[in-house]
């Protein structure tokens, strides 16, 4: 008799392994393939964030420029090989001397050599000779006046006149900013660092001054400042070191917080740190240069060097009909005679670039 085994049915795993079929062979990875959905993808993520930034950048030339912000007139292929771009500096009707120019400085760029030399212009400087000012006046009116007379562009554009009348430089572009903005500015850059070389204290009323009262202070050494402090160190005049009490001293400091405004929107940072500053300057910064060309003057405020207009070198310090103290011209042969400072700068440019090294 034969002995027969109950019937068992198999598992479901080994169920499974009976009805696999044999193993396909894999086919090779198409790297070719995936390297161009790589590429396209990367392609499509810079084209949006370009389209992005320029309409940015586009609404920024807008709000702040009288040109198009697809024009490049400055540092184009047909550009000037020098370029003279007037930097103004002001307070609105919110504080005393409203509209008087605070500080102006030239940054003239040498483009053969890639080389820019800041000139500032002393505020005391007598302007004479101007048929759009018969009354005459100190330099630092002009942007008072024209703005009165019919808005900022036109006190952007008289100052260029007279900076151009008493200097002999041609001015290429104007930049103006009033004191709130220059505080945002460097707000936005959670303040700047520089190295202030000399302790002083300071006020900012002249009775304090002349009695000693100083309520204020900057340390000799690294200095970090936020927006008004950084305000404060490039405005200041009544100080208590005489050195630091000149408009010559002013102009200098106020090259160092333009230096160190430069070093914050270097390196890897410049991007996200220069829309910052781009959002903080609207409505307080004017132009007449469009966002390429100021994008491009933006990497020369670290300037390679300073041509300044001193007394008793280039410039004597008088008075004038109505007692006020005024800066003219050495050498002049007449009132309205400006050929000697002219000729004082032409030379001390071209000394200055041709004695600076190249760029690396």
């Amino acid at each position: 008799m034969q002995d027969t085994q109950p019937y068992r049915r198999p598992r479901q795993a080994q169920a499974r392994r009976v009805r696999r079929d044999p193993p396909r062979p894999r086919r090779p990875a198409n790297w070719r393939l995936r390297i161009r959905i790589f590429s396209l993808l990367v392609i499509a993520l810079l084209v949006t964030g370009t389209v992005l930034l320029w309409q940015r950048a586009a609404a920024f030339n807008d709000a702040v420029s009288t040109e198009s912000a697809l024009s490049m007139r400055l540092f184009g292929p047909f550009g000037p090989e020098r370029i003279n771009v007037l930097l103004l500096g002001y307070s609105d009707e919110s504080r005393e001397g409203a509209f008087l120019s605070d500080s102006m400085n030239v940054i003239s760029i040498d483009r053969t050599t890639d080389t820019s030399t800041m000139i500032p212009i002393p505020r005391d400087l007598w302007v004479e000779g101007m048929s759009e000012v018969p009354q005459n006046m100190k330099i630092n009116e002009a942007f008072s006046i024209g703005t009165h007379t019919d808005g900022i562009e036109h006190g952007a554009d008289l100052a260029s006149r007279a900076v151009s009348h008493v200097t002999g430089l041609e001015i290429h572009g104007w930049i103006s900013l009033d004191f709130q903005g220059f505080e945002a500015m460097v707000d936005a850059l959670d303040g700047i660092t520089l190295d202030n070389p000399r302790a002083f204290a300071y006020t900012w009323d002249e009775p304090n001054f002349l009695a000693g009262n100083f309520q204020y202070a900057f340390e000799a050494g690294q200095l970090q400042l936020e927006g008004e402090l950084a305000l404060d160190y490039a405005r200041t005049r009544y100080t208590s070191v005489p050195e630091e009490s000149s408009d010559f001293a002013r102009q200098v400091r106020q090259q160092r917080v333009l230096q160190a405004i430069k070093a914050e929107v270097s390196g890897w940072q410049t991007l996200p740190r220069g829309m910052a500053v781009a959002e903080s300057l609207t409505g307080h910064l004017r132009t007449n240069l469009p966002v390429l060309d100021l994008a491009m003057l933006a990497g020369k405020l670290d300037v390679d060097n300073r041509l300044e207009l001193a007394e008793d070198v280039i410039l004597d310090a008088t008075v004038n009909t109505i007692g006020q103290y005024i800066l003219v011209v050495i050498g002049q042969s007449s009132t309205t005679d400006y050929s000697p400072l002219h000729e004082f700068i032409r030379d001390g440019v071209q000394s200055l670039v041709a004695a600076t090294p190249p760029s690396p």
